[in-house]
């Protein structure tokens, strides 16, 4: 066993925010193996309050601990409440991760998000471009809060030792995800619309911006299996980029939906709204290496998440 193998098996992994998209998706992955998931969300304790972040894992003790838990939200949402962006998920990040060092927790895996790299990145973004360059303006509340997790994961490690790391995963997608039209990223919002305007025979919808940005998506189911993947294998202090290796312009994107869901209208760009970073693809070439890769197609991803939509929103 090489030192940067550390067994899930047998071990007691808390989930800081269990019943969002990714955190749902990581307690049903963890059902699959042989150890203990304890939920820690809004049902179990503020995770914004320090007191009561700390009384908790302090009481449970976990041998893990997963920060899935943020306050989420896409471009609309970041601009209309920046100060709730930067405030809440500064507030998370620093009770969980001081409070799991109190704790004694052997291991803790921090996911940020790819906004934390510069706008104009190098394509595919490297792990090395984090702090090279300005954020892009509409996220940067967001990203300013996990470029913060993410040092003071690397902080920890440096001071305490602490077997602490983090991944940045790109767009997700999936069960449980955000649908409503004003806080929602852009994979549900289309879903959303298209399956609206499929209802209602419209023929035709808007599309934010130009439509030629690029933007790769890798499926919540996948993400879980890497998060499980890395807290088996890695054990480093950079953070580590988690995606699919391929992207598509919002233009392909938004036609795949459409045929998905079955509408027949088109897209119409509205170019009074912005754009958003060019392109966004991250390189994965270092967790291709550790041997994890995506095996969920974008059609085959897109297509349950309608099915998703369809059965546990709209019914």
């Amino acid at each position: 066993m090489s030192p940067v193998d550390f067994p899930l098996a047998g071990k007691r992994i808390a989930i800081a925010g269990p019943r969002g998209m990714v955190g749902s998706a990581l307690m049903r992955r963890l059902a699959t193996i042989d150890c203990e998931a304890l939920p820690l969300g809004r049902a179990e304790a503020d995770l914004t309050n320090q007191a009561a972040s700390f009384a908790w894992l302090e009481r449970h003790r976990p041998d893990v601990l997963v920060i899935a838990a943020a306050e989420v939200g896409g471009i609309l949402a970041n601009s209309t409440w920046p100060a709730t962006f930067l405030y809440n998920n500064l507030a998370i990040e620093a009770n969980l991760i001081e409070g799991a060092r109190r704790a004694g927790v052997a291991k803790l895996l921090l996911l940020g998000s790819t906004c934390i790299y510069p706008k104009f990145a190098p394509q595919p973004i490297p792990e090395e471009s984090l702090l090279t360059g300005p954020l892009e303006p509409t996220n940067e509340w967001y990203a300013i809060a996990k470029i913060a997790g993410v040092k003071l994961c690397q902080a920890y490690r440096r001071q305490y030792g602490a077997n602490f790391i983090s991944a940045m995963p790109t767009n997700l997608y999936g069960p449980f995800d955000n649908f409503d039209l004003e806080t929602s990223h852009v994979m549900p919002a289309l879903i959303a619309k298209a399956h609206r305007a499929k209802l209602t025979n419209a023929e035709t919808l808007p599309l934010w911006g130009t439509g030629t940005p690029r933007r790769e998506f890798l499926h919540v189911d996948d993400l879980a299996d890497a998060c499980l993947f890395l807290l088996e294998h890695y054990a480093g202090e950079a953070p580590i980029n988690v995606g699919v290796g391929q992207d598509v312009t919002i233009n392909e994107l938004a036609a795949l939906v459409a045929r998905t869901v079955g509408w027949q209208g088109r897209f119409v760009n509205d170019l009074d709204k912005p754009d958003g970073t060019p392109r966004k693809l991250v390189d994965v070439s270092k967790l291709t290496a550790l041997g994890w890769r995506a095996t969920i197609s974008l059609e085959d991803g897109v297509r349950s998440a309608y099915q998703w939509y369809c059965e546990n929103v709209t019914a």
